[in-house]
């Protein structure tokens, strides 16, 4: 796109106002760079009825990309999938891992895992980067009211200077227990000292669970903010583990009609390093401490996971409604978007938690007012780190330069363009291991190295164009050698070198 394009782009969905704005690697050091700015400062942007553009940014936990807006049949999400009506499908857009924590913190600081150096469930971001300005602490300091509501940082008390008040959870909502079985779950976790049921369907309206209560609270905010500009962090817990929603959406997904995962097969020449024993679901009560699911009970299993999709899908039907009703739909960027994907049985396997495709590749929607390509879907390389840079550039805000993603504005004009040529994930394992993997067009590339001595201890190549699943490593077939040696090079260079020509 020329700078010319962009600029009228811009100024198209902001209702005229033009802006130009250089986005991407700035060369610095991130954390020595944390809280600078590009020098060239920004008008900005203006919703179609004047003053800022808003942002309603919904999160979503453990969800794959499996809706219908993805050509995936099995689960009913209307509402998502009018969402991607109204805006642009991402069909390849990965985290930068693969569990809750580090791919969050990733994508609100706008740092890749190696630079936040946080890996695992239990550093708070400002304990780990206590300077770095974050997405809605930007956001804050540019006049908006930043509000956060349910699951946004994994850890509740993360990033309070970045929000307007004080983050908003209901009541139990860290992990959605039971309704009904509270009583019941207690006895489990005093029984196996882990978790209750990995699932619950009780007849109760959908306010009953923490979802629920707390899509009420955003619709309130909603209300409130209606006449000034707001960046509303919208953060649901379901899909994730305990599958618990309202009777009716189970009852969407008769058991009979469930089907088991298509390759619930180990990856032919897998590494030590590749797959994991789904601990996290196994932790719940009445799940086998080793080996296979039952049949049986993970047919419940998936179902639970569709309903509480489903379930999702309701509530953001609702909050996208009252945002249509109070008419602030016209200066509301929308963006939708997963902290990472998850098996249901694939890989003889579940949860996340691995350098998969199924767990990194990752669902995004974002809708812009006035944008032309609505509707429209892009196939380029995207990744996480991506999303604050373009929310910037869109509302008009300077792009921070510690920023470790590209804008991908520009493929809001033209969903087709040149862009990344590989986007890049990471998983740690136990004895100083980390995992590198890298998507490309056509391959997934993995080095599993030491990181005290920077050696490779093993390596993993799946070809997409023949297997998509990811079921056999060819990594050591003579015929990919020449491949293996290219990519490792790409690999070498890293995200700064796989940046789209501007």
């Amino acid at each position: 796109m020329s700078d010319c394009t962009r600029r009228d782009f811009l100024g198209m969905i902001a209702g005229g106002a033009a802006m130009s704005l250089a986005a991407g690697f700035t060369g610095l050091n991130p954390i020595s760079a944390l809280g600078k700015m590009n020098s060239t400062p920004l008008p900005l942007a203006r919703g179609k009825k004047g003053g800022k553009m808003n942002v309603l940014f919904i999160a979503v936990d453990d969800l794959r990309p499996q809706l219908a807006c993805y050509g995936k049949k099995q689960i009913i999400s209307p509402n998502i999938d009018r969402l991607a009506d109204e805006g642009l499908l991402f069909e390849r857009t990965y985290c930068q891992q693969a569990v809750c924590a580090p791919s969050r913190m990733s994508l609100l600081s706008g740092l890749r895992p190696d630079s936040t150096g946080v890996y695992d469930l239990n550093t708070p971001l400002r304990k780990a980067l206590p300077n770095v300005l974050t997405l809605p602490q930007h956001f804050k300091q540019n006049d908006y009211e930043t509000i956060s509501i349910g699951k946004i940082y994994h850890h509740p008390g993360d990033d309070l200077v970045g929000w307007s008040t004080d983050p908003y959870r209901s009541k139990g909502d860290w992990v959605g227990r039971g309704y009904l079985l509270e009583k019941n779950q207690a006895i489990a976790r005093q029984q196996t000292k882990g978790q209750g049921p990995p699932f619950e369907a009780a007849d109760v309206p959908d306010n009953a669970y923490p979802d629920g209560k707390n899509t009420d609270f955003a619709i309130k905010e909603l209300h409130r903010l209606k006449d000034r500009p707001f960046f509303i962090a919208m953060g649901f817990h379901k899909p994730h583990l305990p599958f618990n929603a309202p009777k009716k959406y189970w009852d969407m997904y008769p058991q009979q009609k469930i089907k088991l995962a298509d390759n619930p097969f180990i990856p032919k020449n897998a590494t030590e390093y590749s797959l994991t024993n789904f601990g996290e679901l196994r932790n719940y009560f009445g799940m086998p401490k080793e080996g296979k699911v039952p049949d049986n009970q993970a047919r419940q299993l998936i179902r639970g996971y569709y309903a509480c999709v489903t379930y999702i899908d309701a509530l953001i039907g609702r909050l996208l409604g009252e945002l249509e009703r109070l008419k602030l739909r016209d200066k509301t960027v929308v963006i939708f978007w997963c902290d990472h994907g998850w098996k249901l049985g694939e890989h003889a396997s579940w949860c996340k938690h691995t350098n998969f495709e199924i767990d990194t590749h990752v669902p995004m929607i974002i809708s812009v007012p006035e944008m032309k390509t609505a509707g429209r879907r892009s196939y380029a390389l995207t990744e996480y780190v991506d999303i604050y840079p373009t929310l910037c550039e869109l509302c008009g805000l300077r792009v921070p330069e510690h920023l470790e993603g590209t804008s991908f504005v520009p493929l809001l004009e033209n969903p087709n363009r040149q862009w990344k040529s590989a986007v890049f994930s990471q998983y740690p394992r136990s004895g100083g291991i980390m995992g590198y993997t890298m998507r490309t067009e056509h391959y997934r590339y993995t080095e599993w190295k030491d990181r005290k001595s920077g050696k490779v201890r093993a390596r993993e190549l799946y070809d997409h164009r023949t297997d998509p699943d990811e079921n056999v490593n060819v990594v050591n077939q003579p015929s990919y050698a020449a491949t293996v040696k290219r990519l490792a090079v790409i690999m070498k260079a890293g995200w700064r070198g796989a940046l789209p020509d501007k």
